[in-house]
């Protein structure tokens, strides 16, 4: 039976390719790797492989991107700023972004900001939201002093 999702490269060695499904989160292992990298986002179509249908290879890609993570300099803009403000420490707030992608606001104690944001970063469902969004990359901003973690899935 086939599969056509959007899935998360998790990982790709030269023999084979581990893809997460974005949709439902099942895990799916690509009997040979078509050139696929870990952190690669590809929209496509999934069958069983082999008579024993053990394995899946990739029999169709509509669209490979590669997704990128990055702690940014920059401090939270102004609107992720006022969305923190409005909120209790411990709460997420999420916002739509013109255009494509999402922004994500963490509150969290000061003394905390900065390991929560290195959590943000590796953790693979931040991948996994990125793939299933449709963007390349994922900015973290943070502010320790005001207790801000913004995390910005930008195309």
């Amino acid at each position: 039976m086939e599969t056509e999702s959007t899935f998360l490269v998790t990982h790709a060695d030269d023999e084979s390719a581990v893809l997460h499904d974005t949709a439902d989160g099942q895990v799916h292992t690509l009997a040979t790797n078509p050139g696929l990298d870990a952190g690669d986002a590809v929209e496509g179509t999934i069958a069983p492989a082999g008579s024993l249908e053990l394995a899946w290879e990739l029999t169709d890609c509509d669209e490979r991107r590669s997704l990128s993570t990055e702690h940014s300099e920059e401090p939270p803009t102004t609107q992720e700023r006022e969305l923190a403000e409005a909120q209790e420490t411990g709460e997420l707030s999420t916002r739509e972004r013109a255009g494509i992608g999402e922004i994500h606001v963490l509150t969290v104690p000061s003394e905390r900001v900065d390991e929560t944001a290195e959590d943000v970063l590796d953790d693979e469902a931040t991948l996994v939201r990125a793939a299933r969004l449709g963007v390349n990359r994922v900015e973290v901003r943070s502010d320790a002093e005001a207790g801000v973690v913004a995390v910005r899935y930008l195309p």
